[in-house]
């Protein structure tokens, strides 16, 4: 029998919050993966549905947009209606009404407002409500110049975005076996939430981002512990690190209690905000610099342990 080819290695990078450079490491280790030789290079995920901003640095070619389907919301069919309000008692979200429209007892669920919960459709006794799916976004898959990146997008006010991170961090890794890429890198969401937890989901290794002081080491255990829950091992970036020596060496402290390795240390320099004004890589607009050449360590260490 043939032999299956090895599934990609997952490597997912995260941060108590958004501003830590998450992105723009991710950004810079596209660029370097795309160094590798044809056949070595990564494939790419921003599952920050929310806020997408990869795209903003590795400028892609955008690919067609496919659609999104979330949940289901209410809505009355006015030609059923009979206005007899026994829709409204039974909804806890406040959201149907009399139509403002309308002149009769014909009742309106408010989209805005509606949850998705179907209580009223039970309640209605002429069946004059159903639920009704809704787009709630779109995901891309798109040519950058580093490589192919999949990416998404969740309209405003939307909810279900940890669907659209597994629905997007499937097809990414559908797309690696195709492919025989070795490495499916995802760019995360910040924080711990639902849409954290379904970046996380496959994971072989978390890299975290982090940067010296309280809020940094505060979000850097939070996700820690997030990571841990879910039995996926860590290692631990530190952006900014020669900003407060101090917290560095906290962040240095908690590392060695947990044995988590620190895979390196980027120093601050002003050409990462330069590089994000000209929408390139840091690796990409500034090869030789501190920064570019610390972040090419870090990629050559993580690299190395996701591989192994």
């Amino acid at each position: 029998m043939p032999n299956n080819p090895p599934k990609a290695k997952q490597l997912v990078i995260l941060s108590g919050k958004g501003g830590t450079g998450k992105t723009s490491l991710c950004a810079a280790f596209a660029q370097l993966s795309s160094q590798a030789g044809e056949g070595n290079h990564a494939v790419f995920v921003d599952a920050d549905v929310d806020a997408a901003n990869l795209s903003l640095v590795l400028q892609p070619n955008l690919g067609q947009p496919n659609e999104f389907w979330g949940g289901s919301l209410a809505e009355v069919d006015p030609a059923l209606c009979i206005g007899c309000g026994a829709c409204v008692p039974v909804c806890r979200y406040d959201a149907i009404f009399p139509d403002p429209n309308r002149d009769d007892q014909v009742h309106w669920v408010d989209p805005v407002a509606c949850d998705g919960c179907a209580a009223c459709v039970y309640a209605c006794p002429v069946e004059a409500i159903s639920m009704v799916r809704q787009q709630e976004g779109n995901w891309f898959h798109s040519e950058t110049p580093y490589g192919d990146l999949f990416h998404a997008e969740l309209f405003p006010g939307r909810e279900n975005s940890g669907k659209l991170v597994t629905l997007v961090k499937q097809h990414a890794r559908l797309f690696s076996g195709e492919t025989k890429a070795p490495i499916v890198l995802v760019d995360g969401p910040p924080g711990i939430g639902c849409p954290v937890i379904s970046a996380c989901a496959g994971a072989d290794l978390g890299l975290i981002v982090t940067e010296p002081g309280l809020s940094g080491l505060h979000d850097l255990k939070r996700v820690l512990s997030t990571l841990q829950h879910f039995r996926i091992p860590s290692v631990i970036c530190i952006n900014k690190a020669d900003l407060y020596p101090d917290g560095t060496l906290q962040i240095e402290k908690l590392a060695e209690e947990q044995t988590i390795s620190i895979v390196g240390k980027i120093p601050f320099g002003e050409e990462i905000p330069k590089a994000m004004l000209q929408g390139k890589p840091i690796t990409a607009f500034a090869p030789k610099s501190l920064t570019a050449l610390a972040i090419q360590d870090i990629w050559e260490n993580t690299t190395r342990m996701l591989l192994s």
